[in-house]
């Protein structure tokens, strides 16, 4: 499984990388990319790698881990769990927006609180960040467009042939060798495949979420974190759609992120 938490350990010690790096090793959604055994090292480190989470030994040689922030810049920093042996730091660290400390020696359990803790907020951030770009696109995307140039769908009827603009479509759903087109509380069913519906829907206003999903990105009202990577998608109406992992870069390039 691709890793969601890539990670940078900082402490002159190297036991205490060692102690950082194996806790880590058994979780299966983080990877680390690098360590650094000194405040230069690590800012160094932070800057190459913009990793998501920087586990920070307080107390170092050159650069404290507080004038590694500094020095990074905390618009630049990522989030930070501070490792110390002392606790008068403690205060001082959650000033500069640490999302938690660990005293040294510090136990299994209290380790594993502290990566939940990160993860949780992590999970925060990009949910806020998704729903400013998903904003900025919705009001791009609200824009009105020239029916003439929106793609139609011939819907066969009790015997009769008619039409169904792209402009209507608020998601489609995959059942067979058929797609269902789920417009408001209407349901129309074209033989066609999800691999051709991508190609006819209009790329800039709908976008694949789930093996057999395709959603209008007008229709969507929020994205939440669910689990394993995936998300659930809400539609204006109230519709949950789930996102899938394998389609999340997708709906991210889509969404300008």
């Amino acid at each position: 499984m691709e890793a969601s938490l890539n990670v940078v350990i900082v402490d002159d010690e190297s036991l205490a990388r060692d102690t950082v790096r194996l806790l880590l090793e058994g979780v299966s959604d983080v990877a680390v990319v690098a360590e650094a055994a000194d405040g230069r090292q690590a800012v160094d480190a932070i800057r190459e790698h913009k990793p998501d989470l920087v586990f920070l030994d307080v107390q170092m040689p050159g650069l404290t881990g507080l004038e590694v922030v500094s020095e990074v810049g905390a618009d630049q920093m990522p989030p930070v769990v501070f490792v110390t042996a002392y606790d008068e730091y403690a205060v001082k660290a959650f000033e500069t927006s640490a999302i938690d400390y660990l005293v040294k020696p510090f136990s299994d359990d209290r380790f594993e609180a502290a990566l939940d803790k990160a993860r949780m907020q992590l999970q925060q951030t990009r949910r806020a960040d998704l729903e400013e770009r998903l904003r900025q696109l919705l009001a791009e995307t609200r824009t009105p467009v020239s029916s003439a140039n929106d793609t139609r769908f011939m819907v066969k009827d009790r015997g009769s042939i008619r039409f169904v603009d792209a402009s209507d479509v608020d998601w489609v759903e995959a059942a067979g060798d058929y797609v269902i087109l789920h417009s408001g509380n209407q349901k129309n069913m074209i033989r066609e495949t999800m691999t051709g519906m991508e190609k006819k829907l209009p790329s800039d206003r709908f976008v694949r979420i789930h093996r057999s999903t395709i959603v209008c990105l007008n229709t969507i009202r929020e994205i939440k974190p669910y689990f394993h990577g995936d998300y659930i998608v809400y539609l204006n109406d109230g519709k949950e759609l789930k996102l899938s992992r394998r389609y999340w870069q997708q709906v991210e390039n889509t969404l300008g992120g």
